[in-house]
């Protein structure tokens, strides 16, 4: 049996964890010792807790990086504030990761939103894949710029890719190891699997340009909702904070007298909640996602992927507040399919009342979710995970391209 390392290196919410926990008991299933490295170990405890395996801080970039361009255009831009502007800075995260895998015995690694130890995972010779939505396993070819509203110079996201590539490229040679050809490759692994469907795919892919898993979903949360008392709907919200808008939004859910269920992890951890009324209960720990949702009206969250797919699978509308260019891009999706409001596409400053009021009152939103949840009916979490897990697997048996010392 083989050693599987199971890697969530950028970007946040739980989403991450969720799908590599779900994505890792087939595999264990069939015998094959996995191991976590996450980028937050607090967060994730509760969540993880039931499997009972080894869970180990990923290295990650903690220093600023002065000097980059306003705005991000492309992935790149975002790498390269994560350290990939340098070779010898992403040599040391290099050598972290190398660390572990060598420790780990790794014969596989996964990453989920995970480029570092990709790279890592190829300097070593070892199979790898990533996994997850859309947006972190991008098409192959240039990168695509994350705000195609705006009039991003081609010349800059090209100089971006360029050097990103050469910092990767410049680490793959100081261990003899072979060079990436394009920068999406970083990203793409050995084996990208797209963990989501086409209408939810940021970049825009036809159905014909890849291979569409479906979301994996698992790990949300055990615990019961527990709604406040009254006759109002229900609303659940999964939210991340410090938010400027959280206050106002809660405000407004509880004069129209819905009943609000929130999950925000800094509260659940004892952090002050932003907004205080009996309307509005705080829930301990992570919430039973797929109850919630059934209970409720619509639900409330930053875009995440992973609670977007439980949502429209379950015919439930959204209300949206993305917090960055993936969950931006994320929302935007939802919004053409008619199935929630994307409030970062509206004029400030929002009307609250009035977004609030047009999500109890269009009927269409929950129309073109429920639509959705009908195209989707056949789909089983429990079959994605071990379609998923069989492809891992046959990495296993896979000879690495081109195997260096450990």
């Amino acid at each position: 049996m083989a050693n599987i390392v199971f890697c969530w290196e950028l970007g946040a919410a739980l989403g991450h964890a969720g799908r590599l926990k779900a994505l890792a008991r087939p595999l264990i299933a069939r015998g094959h010792a996995v191991s976590f490295v996450l980028r937050d170990l607090v967060h994730t405890r509760r969540l993880l807790a039931d499997m009972r395996l080894p869970v180990y801080q990923a290295p990650l970039w903690l220093h600023r990086v002065e000097g980059l361009p306003p705005g991000e255009a492309s992935l790149a831009d975002i790498l390269l504030a994560c350290g990939w502007l340098d070779a010898d800075a992403m040599t040391g995260l290099v050598d972290g990761w190398r660390h572990l895998f060598s420790a780990l015995q790794a014969d596989v690694v996964v990453g989920d939103y995970a480029p570092g130890a990709l790279l890592a995972a190829r300097s070593l010779g070892i199979a790898s894949s990533a996994v997850g939505a859309g947006f972190q396993i991008p098409p192959a070819g240039p990168l695509p710029p994350l705000r195609d509203w705006e009039a991003v110079p081609r010349a800059r996201m090209a100089a971006t890719e360029a050097r990103v590539l050469a910092t990767a490229n410049a680490v793959l040679a100081r261990h003899g190891a072979p060079a990436y050809a394009r920068a999406a490759d970083l990203l793409r692994s050995d084996a990208p699997l797209l963990c989501t469907w086409p209408e939810l795919d940021p970049w825009g892919r036809a159905e014909t340009d890849a291979r569409w898993f479906g979301p994996t979903i698992g790990g949300t949360g055990a615990g019961v909702p527990a709604w406040p008392e009254g006759a109002g709907p229900r609303v659940f919200a999964y939210l991340r904070g410090p938010h400027p808008e959280h206050g106002a939004m809660l405000e407004a859910l509880a004069r129209a007298g819905c009943r609000t269920l929130c999950y925000l992890p800094d509260v659940a951890a004892g952090a002050a909640p932003p907004y205080a009324h009996p309307l509005v209960a705080w829930a301990a720990g992570p919430v039973a996602l797929d109850q919630a949702l059934r209970e409720s009206v619509f639900a409330v969250c930053h875009a995440g992927e992973s609670t977007v797919s439980q949502a429209l699978l379950a015919g439930v509308p959204l209300l949206l507040l993305p917090r960055t260019a993936e969950s931006f891009l994320t929302a935007r999706r939802v919004r053409r399919l008619g199935a929630g409001i994307n409030v970062n596409e509206m004029a400030r400053p929002l009307d609250w009342d009035a977004v609030v009021g047009r999500m109890l009152a269009g009927s269409d939103f929950r129309v073109a979710a429920q639509a959705f949840a009908r195209r989707h009916a056949a789909f089983d979490a429990d079959r994605q995970a071990e379609t998923v897990a069989g492809v891992l697997e046959g990495l296993v048996r896979r000879p690495a391209a081109a195997p260096v010392p450990r």
